[in-house]
């Protein structure tokens, strides 16, 4: 299974994407309504998001925050289907060094006593072990 189906793979419900990118659904649905975004649906007619919606959702925040319009942001996301040109560089990791980060983060969150913002719903892909 490659990378590029792996990151496309919808897994993520609208909940844990609102947790991940700090916006709120009905952003989320807005900019699924304007194309920028095209989640999966379930059998039960639920959003489901792949790590590429994420990103995507995270570079329209992104983008927003730099005083980009809309209108803007449409045209940079055409642009990139288009010619696939990138914005920017992003810096990639490994699924296996984002395994590391998500099973440090989830064991952090277990010593503080506190639930990690991503542990219910990826506590099932990730196995922490108690010392």
């Amino acid at each position: 299974m490659s990378r590029e189906f792996r990151r496309a793979m919808p897994l993520l419900p609208i909940s844990m994407v609102m947790q991940l990118t700090e916006l709120t659904a009905r952003q989320i649905r807005y900019y699924e309504e304007h194309k920028l975004i095209q989640p999966a649906r379930s059998e039960g007619n639920r959003r489901m998001f792949s790590l590429d919606d994420v990103d995507a959702l995270l570079e329209i925040r992104e983008l927003l925050d730099q005083g980009i319009n809309m209108a803007g942001i449409k045209k940079v996301f055409d642009m990139r289907q288009v010619n696939d040109v990138r914005i920017y560089d992003k810096t990639i990791i490994s699924d296996a060094e984002l395994r590391i980060i998500l099973r440090e983060e989830m064991l952090q969150a277990q010593r503080l006593q506190k639930p990690s913002l991503r542990q219910g719903g990826l506590s099932r892909f990730i196995q922490i072990k108690s010392k």
